[in-house]
């Protein structure tokens, strides 16, 4: 034996080192799912040397892999922006984009109909670490100029507003929030990237809820931060790090699969919504229907010259002679729409939701309120299951 034959080794160290190598070419339609922590580096100068920032090379598997990367590229890409940072929730990609810009002393702009966890998140949290908020009245531009000060620094959209689907006039919003020096983040969950060029207006950050329409499959949370600069990137990015935020591969792949089947997905649940919630508008016990896409919606006008499609998300306010016991009757005899929260699944949701808790100002919203969800299913179904439920009313 030479001495240069290496000695035997133990066969849980060979299969642990093992020298094959699969062959470079593979090429599929689905892309590579990359599981790592640990990432090896091939010499001590690409230790030293290497940077996960502008996605040059790896370094951790908290920093990125292939499969991260590619989704946060693809997302860049349907948003219209340059950066894209993930989360594993909407909720999380809110707070990168608040302790990333917002220090003590600072104040945020939050509109009136905001995603509740989203204004919780100013009164319970930012709040205790010397961050100031103020809600504004969406509808009303001049609000929002006329409360954006000196210690403004971000200023929070949301098209439409949540639950209550007011969609507001993007352009004189964000030219209010900016001319006080700002910085402007829209919630784009609604409009998915599909519905307008959200950065077109001018904001500055577009944050979405990839659990919704990208997604697809009401069976992963992620959300996502778009921007355009380089800078504000970064400086996302670096809290992004500081907190430990990562999102699993497999989630990764979730969205990735879904992604190339967005389009047809939401201008499908799209036309499903409009179609239902018109004919909702005709029955007794409908008082009005929220839905930015029909004449006589809140913000409809801004919605025509804003948008190209809308989401299937839409809610109705029913007749406030009826007890809520009622209401919730009514839901409960749905029997193809299931209770539960959060949208762009294919099975189509409802909730009931009391407003009294939600709304200052309840005179414009008279009513008890239910939130619909459309799904994929057949709309003559669905239609069908409304009306044997709305029968349940008298």
């Amino acid at each position: 034996m030479s001495d240069k034959t290496p000695p035997p080794q133990d066969i849980v160290t060979d299969l642990l080192h093992h020298p094959y190598q699969p062959p470079a070419g593979w090429g599929a339609v689905p892309p590579g799912v990359f599981k790592a922590s640990t990432v090896i580096f091939p010499d001590t100068r690409a230790l030293k040397s290497r940077t996960y920032t502008a996605k040059t090379g790896y370094t951790y598997g908290l920093r990125g892999t292939p499969t991260t990367y590619l989704l946060e590229e693809r997302l860049a890409t349907l948003e219209g922006g340059r950066f894209c940072i993930l989360s594993p929730s909407g909720l999380a990609a809110i707070m990168n984009v608040n302790l990333g810009l917002l220090k003590q002393g600072d104040e945020v702009m939050i509109p009136a109909n905001v995603y509740g966890p989203s204004s919780d998140m100013a009164v319970n949290v930012l709040a205790r670490w010397g961050i100031t908020h103020q809600f504004y009245d969406p509808m009303n531009p001049d609000d929002l100029a006329a409360k954006v000060g000196p210690t403004t620094r971000l200023v929070w959209l949301e098209a439409p507003g949540s639950v209550t689907m007011e969609f507001p006039d993007l352009p004189a919003l964000v030219k209010a929030g900016k001319a006080g020096g700002a910085l402007v983040a829209l919630d784009n969950t609604w409009g998915a990237g599909l519905a307008f060029r959200a950065f077109d207006f001018g904001v500055d950050i577009v944050m979405q809820a990839l659990t919704k329409y990208p997604s697809g499959g009401a069976d992963v949370l992620m959300g996502s931060v778009v921007t355009r600069d380089e800078a504000l990137h970064l400086k996302l990015l670096k809290l992004h790090g500081q907190l430990g935020i990562g999102v699993a591969a497999n989630d990764a792949e979730f969205i990735l699969k879904g992604l190339p089947t967005i389009a047809l997905r939401y201008h499908a649940h799209d036309a499903a919504a409009r179609q239902l919630a018109a004919w909702l508008g005709t029955q007794k016990a409908v008082r009005q229907v929220l839905h930015p896409a029909l004449p006589g919606a809140p913000g409809h006008d801004h919605w025509k010259a804003t948008c190209t499609a809308a989401a299937g998300l839409f809610s109705v306010l029913l007749d406030p002679a009826l007890t809520v016991a009622q209401v919730d009757a009514f839901v409960d005899a749905l029997r193809l729409f299931k209770i539960g929260y959060s949208w762009g699944g294919p099975v189509s949701l409802v909730v009931p939701y009391d407003l009294d808790g939600m709304r200052d100002d309840r005179s414009a919203l008279p009513g008890h309120l239910v939130r619909f969800s459309i799904g994929l299913e057949a709309v003559a179904d669905l239609q069908a299951d409304l009306a044997q439920a709305l029968a349940t009313l008298g």
